[in-house]
């Protein structure tokens, strides 16, 4: 492992001022494609790879089944309005109701989930959460609450994925400019905690750093070298896997003690927050050995 102690530069731009965008909205089609994509470069060089290649076969499946989906109901202009007056993600997490198109995106990702290679254990944990209302809702809100349950982790895996797609839908339909922040490490959408930070290359955002949204997948943008958790500035360090990838690291912080990972997407454009996140469980590993707890919420990694 590296130096933990090591402090890394923050090479901003330097010359004229250029703002970039606050968010970014998903894609979703896009974004589950390239989760995929990027899902299997990891599995090519990995001891994980059929985990990694089952979890690509959850991307593609979520990516099949966006266009065929009935419309979702976004927020009405008043509730808009009200959100941003009080500084409040526009898409209430402990209000959202299952209605037609949410009923179908999990119906549609059951059904698309079923036709991928998978362990039978997994196979199984579909079939149940499949068959079970009562189960999928009990999962649906565990996930949606940013929760880690006990049992059940297959479950609230497949629950997530359904999740993922509706929020990413929804998410969709709002204007990024109407968005602000909610909080610290608070999604501007959904109000959900994030996944990763990536260190962008988009034009007019060159070197700015953006959190991403486990569910919703919106990106928005955070001040580098300070905590994503909790604001701090103070003890923020990097750790990565000695002789590993600089593209993926822990950003640590010694006032909560807790870290989330670090992408280098100025470096790898193809990089995924959800992705990179799974693909270097290895420097998760590594990290129990430090006094610095996980602090991302992966529905992917709920066992770590």
């Amino acid at each position: 492992m590296s130096d933990p102690r090591t402090i890394e530069a923050d090479p901003t731009a330097i010359g004229g001022v250029v703002v970039p965008p606050f968010a970014r909205l998903p894609e979703p089609e896009a974004v589950f494609l390239k989760r995929s994509l990027r899902l299997r470069a990891y599995a090519d060089h990995s001891d994980l790879k059929p985990f990694l290649l089952f979890l690509a076969g959850i991307a593609d499946a979520q990516a099949s089944i966006v266009a065929a989906l009935p419309p979702v109901e976004p927020p009405d202009a008043e509730a808009l309005a009200r959100a941003r007056d009080h500084a409040m993600p526009p898409l209430d997490r402990a209000a959202l109701a299952p209605d037609a198109a949410f009923d179908a995106t999990f119906e549609a990702l059951f059904d698309a989930a079923g036709r991928i290679e998978q362990p039978d254990e997994a196979r199984a944990a579909l079939g149940r959460i499949t068959a079970d209302r009562a189960l999928r809702d009990t999962c649906a809100r565990t996930v949606l609450a940013g929760e880690r349950p006990e049992a059940g982790l297959a479950e609230h895996a497949y629950a997530a994925a359904a999740l993922q797609v509706h929020l990413a839908r929804l998410a969709a339909t709002l204007d990024p400019k109407s968005l602000v922040p909610v909080g610290t490490g608070a999604c501007p959408c959904c109000g959900g905690p994030p996944v990763s930070s990536t260190i962008v290359g988009w034009q007019n955002a060159e070197g700015a750093r953006y959190c991403t949204c486990a569910l919703c997948a919106t990106m928005w943008n955070v001040v580098r070298v300070k905590c994503t958790l909790c604001d701090s500035t103070e003890g923020i360090t990097y750790m990565g896997v000695e002789g590993g990838t600089d593209t993926v690291k822990a950003e640590t912080c010694d006032s909560c003690g807790r870290y989330v990972k670090i992408l280098q997407g100025q470096k790898d454009t193809l990089v995924e927050a959800v992705a990179d996140d799974v693909g270097s469980l290895a420097l998760d590993m590594l990290m129990q050995g430090t006094r610095y707890k996980r602090g991302a919420y992966d529905p992917f990694l709920l066992g770590y």
